[in-house]
């Protein structure tokens, strides 16, 4: 892997009006920051805000309404990056009404998502468990987040994807209220045309998808059986809707991209019927999931609490390795309140692999959960009531 050339990565941030910050300015002095406080303070809310220049989303809320703080109408963050090519400057404006907006280095983004890719982090909470506990739809929240930060231009083909979809979907709802209402028309011109797009822009993601789980999958298991001292092996593995060959992926690229696309269509030929009375989509990307297991056992079933913790933190090391290799610099590390959750030994393996590889900023309600090595290299920043009242390094 490639050494971090800077040392701090994100040097600064300015919160305005952000979540429960009248204004704030932190200043990044060491690779790593703590952040202590009582539960409800703001810690997290300053993760997220850092979470939000790098992906463009919360995982806390999908809602920018939420992000601007009571009584006022609009809010921003601004962070300052380094980068090997440069200084970047990354403002995005959030309002309760309209649009937001994304300022890189003075200039405003006609799309937002063009600002994807000039930070890179990796965030880790206690929420992730829901990686292993929850639905598909988790995994594939999660699976989409990595893959937009290795190609920033898949979150241009997700919207594509949904765009089509939602047309597709509102097509199929009509057929299907018109034969409860015994009229049947004919739309299968119409639906053709649809079934050709949805394919052609669900084989975009179905590529990339496999593409960065085929990366992500050796270093997960690397990483788990360090953690779990090779007493486990994991398996990681791309489980989507639309039945290709596992060979597929030896293909070349555009033989690839035919062969899913024939499969696609196959199968949507054959869920035709099915559709047509449900009103909805059954066939693509929408419906992928990600395998998980443990000793070949599914880990959602089979895992114990621990083993679960030791899959995800497993997943998170591999990310921050796999856009490390990708990205050619250290993504940021955010890490909200997981310590607490770890045993000792995950905790070690946590630190250890962090070293000063990666900037990294951790929220804590006591510091009781920090190694003493790292309490001694890090800046230690106090959080109450939307503010920083108090800092050490």
């Amino acid at each position: 892997m490639i050494p971090p050339i800077f040392p701090v990565y994100l040097q600064r941030l300015h919160l305005q009006q952000f979540r429960n910050y009248t204004e704030q300015w932190v200043e990044f002095v060491a690779p790593k920051t703590i952040l202590v406080g009582d539960n409800a303070q703001g810690k997290s809310n300053l993760l997220e805000a850092v979470e939000l220049l790098a992906t463009l989303r919360s995982h806390r809320t999908s809602r920018d309404t939420d992000l601007v703080r009571s009584t006022q109408e609009a809010a921003r963050v601004t962070g300052w990056i380094e980068r090997r090519t440069g200084a970047i400057e990354l403002g995005l404006s959030l309002r309760r009404v309209g649009r937001r907006t994304l300022i890189r280095s003075g200039e405003t983004l006609r799309r937002q998502i063009d600002g994807l890719g000039s930070l890179n982090a990796v965030e880790f909470s206690s929420l992730d468990l829901e990686l292993v506990r929850g639905g598909p739809e988790r995994r594939r929240s999660w699976l989409d987040g990595l893959v937009v930060q290795l190609e920033p231009i898949y979150a241009h083909l997700l919207r594509q994807y949904d765009r089509v979809l939602r047309q597709r979907n509102a097509l199929l709802r009509d057929c299907a209220k018109q034969h409860r209402e015994g009229r049947p028309l004919d739309h299968s011109s119409e639906l053709k045309v649809w079934n050709a797009q949805l394919v052609v822009a669900g084989t975009r993601l179905i590529r990339r998808r496999g593409r960065a789980l085929a990366r992500l999958a050796p270093l997960a298991a690397r990483w788990h059986g360090e953690i779990s001292g090779r007493s486990e092996v994991l398996g990681v593995s791309y489980a989507p809707n639309v039945a290709i060959s596992p060979d597929i992926w030896n293909l070349e690229a555009t033989e690839q991209a035919r062969a899913i696309e024939t499969a696609m269509l196959a199968q949507i030929r054959d869920r035709a019927e099915v559709e047509y009375y449900q009103g909805t989509s059954l066939v693509g990307p929408h419906r992928d999931d990600v395998s998980l297991r443990v000793d070949d056992a599914p880990a959602k079933q089979y895992g114990s609490q621990g083993q679960q913790r030791t899959l995800v933190l497993a997943l998170k090391l591999s990310e921050l390795c796999a856009i490390e290799s990708v990205v050619g610099e250290p993504p940021l590390l955010l890490l909200d309140d997981v310590l607490a959750e770890l045993d000792l030994n995950r905790q070690n393996q946590l630190l250890g692999a962090i070293a000063d590889r990666f900037q990294t900023i951790a929220t804590t309600t006591h510091l009781g959960a920090f190694d003493a090595r790292w309490l001694d290299s890090a800046q230690i920043l106090t959080v109450r009531s939307g503010a920083i009242v108090s800092t050490s390094a």
